[in-house]
């Protein structure tokens, strides 16, 4: 069993990490994989290079075991569309691993515009980190495949959806960057670690 989490990490932070390890925990994954896209299709472009944000988030990643950066977006040239992100790996892994990409709430309410949205449950499970006081309109297209037991997961390969709450965490990589960018010390928010390599970098100040 895989997990995946993709994201800019612009930089990376605990609320990132937090989701990784729990989603690791709940269903029992050794490899939690966090997978930087190299040019977001609908967001701008991210301000620390692909090679600055990698080596983040593999100094942030350092001490936990379960959790491996994957840098295939990355070596990709174009945009980082998840659908082929999770086809490379489904075919590195073969057609028996469960693949559990993890996303938040507010990508699953979008997730109809998504490049190939409807091949990607053919590729791997979507586990849906909630969101406290929201809820999902009733009679969706995700209601077939909606899971409440982890295990459905684990014995199958893709195709099931499952919500997981999570430590809800009120940090985001576009504050901490403001913060930096004012001079302020966004430590505890991020591993120092991370805040060691963007004060060495002088990243995020201008």
């Amino acid at each position: 069993m895989i997990g995946i989490l993709g994201g800019t990490f612009d930089p990376i932070h605990h609320a990132h990490l937090r989701t990784a390890l729990e989603v690791a925990e709940h269903f029992g994954i050794d490899d939690m994989r966090l997978i930087p896209g190299k040019q977001p299709p609908h967001r701008p472009q991210p301000l620390a290079t692909p090679a600055q944000r990698l080596a983040m988030l593999q100094t942030a990643l350092a001490t936990e075991p379960r959790l491996h950066a994957d840098d295939r977006e990355l070596r990709r040239a174009g945009h980082s569309y998840s659908f082929d992100t999770l086809h490379t790996l489904r075919a590195e892994v073969g057609k028996e691993c469960p693949l559990l990409f993890t996303l938040g709430f507010d990508a699953f309410l979008n997730f109809e515009r998504w490049h190939r949205w409807d091949e990607i449950l053919a590729l791997a499970h979507l586990v849906v980190v909630r969101r406290p006081r929201y809820s999902l309109p009733p009679n969706g297209w995700y209601e077939p495949f909606l899971s409440t037991n982890p295990d459905d997961l684990r014995a199958t390969p893709a195709g099931r959806i499952y919500f997981l709450s999570v430590t809800a965490l009120d940090i985001s990589a576009t504050h901490l960057r403001m913060l930096l960018k004012q001079g302020k010390n966004p430590r505890y928010l991020l591993p120092d670690s991370v805040l060691d390599y963007i004060q060495r970098h002088q990243l995020y100040c201008e």
